[in-house]
């Protein structure tokens, strides 16, 4: 039972993942955000399967709720019209895109039915009595990953001005 669930969340990941770029939902930025937030709940249960819950809880606090919301905000402020999008058209850039993902997904399923694990935990990891919990959380956070954290922040806050700045050349 364990492995259909797995497999229903997994794939429920990959579609709506692939619905937030890929015509129809992908054309609409609400809908692609909205795409993404049905990933992010797959997501949340592909944690809930590997126990790490408090990982799962704050997927859909932080990521399903606000980092989407703060996104739906900009969206909203740009205020872009279909025509605004133009028409979707074939690029070689899309093919050599298209060209890469398939790759990558062979090299990725070649891995998979290799069944070559990790052998060795990476470094930093809690035990497993420990893995997801609070405590071990914050403080591989706030020590080990304290650079990625703020850089992140720091990104989310560029997007925004960027966002603001684009929206008040338009008045």
């Amino acid at each position: 039972m364990e492995q259909v669930i797995f497999w229903i969340l997994a794939i429920g990941t990959v579609a709506s993942s692939v619905a937030v770029i890929v015509p129809p939902m992908g054309r609409n930025p609400v809908h692609g955000a909205l795409s993404l937030v049905v990933a992010f709940f797959f997501l949340a249960g592909l944690y809930v399967m590997l126990v790490a819950h408090l990982v799962a809880v704050l997927q859909v606090l932080i990521y399903a709720g606000a980092i989407v919301v703060l996104f739906l905000f900009v969206i909203m402020l740009l205020n872009i019209q279909s025509e605004d999008l133009g028409h979707p058209r074939p690029t070689i850039s899309k093919l050599i895109g298209v060209i890469a993902v398939g790759f990558v997904s062979i090299v990725l399923i070649g891995f998979i039915l290799k069944d070559k694990g990790m052998a060795e935990p990476p470094v930093g990891l809690p035990s497993d009595s420990t893995f997801g919990t609070v405590k071990t959380v914050g403080n591989l956070l706030y020590t080990s990953y304290i650079v990625p954290f703020e850089l992140t922040s720091i990104l989310l806050l560029v997007a925004v001005i960027g966002a603001v700045i684009m929206a008040k050349r338009r008045l």
